[in-house]
């Protein structure tokens, strides 16, 4: 029931285990033998050690019913439970009453459902309020290249970016028969590391990050506490409580502003407990921020199925020896969505090395395809490299047109088009309720999408239109049924590899 997260190493604290259905199993105490987060004891009565042991070895296998009101719900394992045999009681005595529901501030524990109606009401939080400020234009650090390279540029989320650089559909056909080059440099990058960092992103994100591991990756949501999209996101796991997060250019500074509103315990995370606060604090880094230039990162997306090819061929130029070897071998064995670290061998290069993360993810569809973050210093150098090897293998650059028709030829989601947006569309609404996972017992945002979800009576559906040199219909264009009756709206449209227009609608 109390928190645990705040515990000093070699402190014992009093702690309270309850049954399923809000009985008091054991007061028990519980104590942190080091410095890290991944280790605990409890020490327990010994009239209740057996019922005890049983029952979190059950938990961390899963398979048992911890919450009546809540078949779905299942905690994060499995953990390692074991018998450490007598110990001497700490010296300090257990209370012997009835349990009593205390104020709590934690989202859940085991046991809560049972006493919601009887538990204290702490002071509610605010709810979250954000008003975007208008910015000057931003460039990205390869807005020189494009203009070399003729690109036509538009204003996109605050950022100057190119539209094409010359017919878009000859950039989305080189992509799907070859290789095309973006800039993504101007996508938010956020770090999330700490002990308590998979903890926090569990909290504030709807997939399960609790089984990512070193070198995976996923997709998921941002939820306010109603359940409506804040963002869809990437989750990048380096390394043992070390994540990197890439969240929509348009959402940036709202997605860092609900982050750290969260993270700090400033905000309502929960409209039926409004003074519940995450128990979890992680350490945050905006990698964009001026004061973390060293750690900065942007991103370039090399996609199409050629983009392998084309690596191996720069790789091939790059200096022979062991360190291009390893490269190889990990670029071979990539599965999609994982990612690897590279110290990449370029003469040209700051320390004759590229310091790479490179990442099988991409939002065009194809099914292999790399984005890889690089220090911004250094991604004129990628781009011109990247292009130079991989023009013989039909590598081009694409611009945002064509990246916009790539994603909707594969029916990929667009925040304010297909979720969120003027209709408030929701993760379910968009066919991806697979990236939201209901068996965490709480996440922000759950209930509300719990309830949604099963009053749901729209959705995106897919359409082609099957005559070529029609208009091009638009985000909220009426959709219309054999009766002239209107049942939905257009949100997006763009032309697909055969020259015909393909789009999604609500």
């Amino acid at each position: 029931v109390e928190e645990v997260c705040d515990i000093p190493p070699d402190t014992w604290r009093p702690v309270t285990l309850l049954e399923a259905d809000g009985r008091l199993m054991a007061r028990c105490f519980l104590s942190r033998p080091t410095f890290g987060h991944h280790q605990y004891r409890l020490a327990v009565p010994s009239a209740a050690f057996q019922r005890v042991l049983a029952w979190l070895r059950a938990l961390s296998d899963g398979y048992v019913l911890f919450d009546p009101q809540d078949l779905q719900a299942k905690l994060p394992g499995p953990v390692i439970v074991r018998n450490l045999g007598p110990t001497a009681p700490p010296d300090s005595s257990l209370s012997d009453g009835p349990f009593v529901p205390p104020l709590s501030a934690k989202p859940y524990y085991v046991g809560l459902s049972a006493h919601r109606a009887a538990e204290p009401r702490g002071e509610p939080f605010p709810p979250f309020e954000w008003e975007p400020v208008e910015e000057p234009l931003r460039r990205t650090p390869l807005y020189e290249a494009h203009r070399k390279l003729g690109a036509h540029f538009v204003p996109f989320a605050g950022w100057e970016m190119p539209l094409r650089y010359g017919p878009v559909l000859d950039e989305h056909r080189a992509v799907r028969g070859a290789a095309g080059l973006f800039d993504v440099g101007h996508m938010g990058i956020f770090e999330v590391s700490g002990p308590h960092a998979a903890a926090f992103l569990d909290l504030v994100t709807t997939n399960d990050v609790n089984r990512l591991r070193p070198g995976q990756s996923h997709y998921g949501f941002l939820l306010d506490p109603e359940g409506r999209v804040i963002d869809d996101i990437m989750v990048y796991m380096r390394a043992p409580g070390r994540y990197m997060l890439v969240v929509n250019a348009a959402n940036t500074a709202k997605d860092w502003a609900w982050l750290n509103a969260v993270n700090e315990g400033r905000v309502r995370i929960d409209p039926d407990r409004p003074w519940a606060r995450s128990p979890f604090r992680a350490e945050l880094v905006d990698l964009r921020a001026p004061d973390q230039e060293h750690r900065w990162r942007v991103n370039i997306a090399l996609q199409g199925p050629r983009s392998r090819d084309v690596l191996l061929a720069w790789l091939a130029a790059s200096p022979k020896g062991p360190a291009a070897d390893e490269i190889r071998g990990r670029l071979l064995a990539m599965g999609r969505t994982e990612l690897i670290e590279v110290r990449w061998p370029w003469p040209e290069a700051p320390g004759g090395v590229f310091d790479l993360i490179i990442a099988r993810t991409g939002y065009t569809g194809e099914r292999m395809g790399f984005e890889i973050f690089v220090h911004p210093d250094w991604a004129p150098l990628l781009w011109e490299v990247l292009l130079r090897h991989g023009a013989t293998l039909g590598l081009r650059p694409a611009g945002l047109a064509a990246r916009d028709s790539l994603r909707i030829e594969a029916g990929l989601p667009l925040y304010g088009h297909e979720l969120a947006g003027p209709l408030d569309i929701r993760p379910d609404e968009a066919g991806l309720e697979g990236y939201v996972k209901l068996y965490k017992p709480f996440f922000i945002g759950r209930e509300a999408f719990r309830r949604h979800a099963a009053q749901r009576k729209m959705t995106i559906v897919r359409f082609r239109l099957t005559e070529k040199g029609v208009p091009v219909p638009e985000q909220g264009d009426r959709v219309v049924d054999r009766r002239g009756r209107v049942i939905g709206q257009v949100t997006s449209c763009a032309m697909d590899t055969e020259g015909y227009l393909v789009g999604m609608a609500y």
